[in-house]
């Protein structure tokens, strides 16, 4: 369904019909400068390229690179020495969104929140269980 939206690069109002948050305008810039990179990548020379190599050859902002690999864009199978940061501490990573330090991290914390949530779940069950058989004694 069709909505009103401010692009997120100029902030122009547009007619968002898909996922894409910038509008036509914006967009096809996007496309000029994803090709800009594609370009520079597909050369045999350029394929061992590191994102700070791109980033100076192409003028395309790693922001916009780190955005197409993650959407799938740019495989890094492809390129050997490709890294984006890490969304949490900004390690440099070739896959997902998270490090593994910053995986095991939220992991753990996860864990920890369901434990301290199963032991609160718990510990109502027998207030509750005391309470009714304290009823059911002063009823006899």
């Amino acid at each position: 369904m069709a909505e009103l939206a401010n692009c997120t690069k100029c902030g122009r109002l547009f007619v968002r019909m898909s996922t894409r948050d910038v509008c036509e305008l914006c967009y096809q810039e996007e496309e000029r400068q994803f090709e800009r990179v594609y370009t520079f990548l597909r050369k045999r020379e350029n394929r061992t390229a590191t994102m700070a190599q791109i980033v100076e050859a192409t003028g395309v902002a790693e922001k916009l690179i780190t955005k197409w690999i993650r959407e799938g864009r740019l495989q890094l199978v492809r390129f050997p020495n490709l890294t984006y940061p890490c969304e949490s501490c900004g390690t440099m990573i070739r896959e997902g969104r998270l490090c593994a330090n910053c995986l095991g991290k939220l992991q753990k914390d996860l864990r920890q929140m369901e434990e301290r949530k199963d032991q609160n779940a718990r510990s109502r069950y027998i207030t509750y269980y005391i309470q009714e058989q304290e009823d059911k004694n002063k009823k006899n």
